[in-house]
């Protein structure tokens, strides 16, 4: 499953969510901190694991 970063708005608290996409799509984010709905994504960069190797 993706984790996506995200910031509040409110406090300026970072936390990391693990999500399924549709988890993603229909639930709404909190601040595990302050509880706040105003929360933004963070652009971050991944990383993808195959089982084939090259």
């Amino acid at each position: 499953m993706p984790t996506y970063e995200f910031q509040c708005q409110k406090c300026k608290k970072s936390f990391s969510i693990i999500l399924s996409i549709r988890e993603y799509e229909t639930k709404k984010i909190r601040c595990p901190k302050c509880k706040s709905t105003r929360v933004k994504q963070q652009i971050t960069p991944f990383q993808v694991v195959t089982s084939k190797k090259s």
